[in-house]
């Protein structure tokens, strides 16, 4: 499930701890999608365990007043868990840390905190 042909590049132990990351970030982000439905709304989980990206989408439905459009996204780098985005109002970083991953783990991209891996999203001038 949680597969991924970079992790054979890696120490066991970094691995696992990689693993077990992901696997708490996922559980967490796909509790804002339970249930699937909030007020004239319809929401997916979408979960990659293989590039370790984690995101609950909203759609309007039945009547689309609104584009579909990002609740929380959040992206495993390394050790670190980056929160790209958090719409909600009981916000993933503290779930997070209920399930003791520490804040220096954790990046809110969304609140201008520096992401780990910005120098591959660089673009040429």
């Amino acid at each position: 499930m949680l597969a991924n042909p970079l992790m054979n590049q890696l120490p066991e132990s970094l691995a696992g701890r990689m693993d077990n990351l992901k696997r708490t970030v996922r559980e967490e982000v796909e509790k804002y999608a339970t249930g699937g439905r909030g007020a004239n709304i319809l929401l997916f989980a979408i979960l990659d365990d293989e590039r370790g990206i984690y995101a609950v989408n909203a759609v309007d439905y039945l009547k689309r007043d609104d584009v579909a459009g990002v609740v929380v996204l959040a992206r495993v780098v390394g050790d670190r868990v980056v929160i790209e985005e958090d719409m909600t109002d009981k916000k993933l970083v503290d779930a997070l840390q209920q399930r003791e991953i520490s804040r220096d783990q954790i990046v809110l991209a969304y609140a201008g905190e520096t992401i780990p891996d910005a120098a591959q999203f660089e673009l040429d001038a």
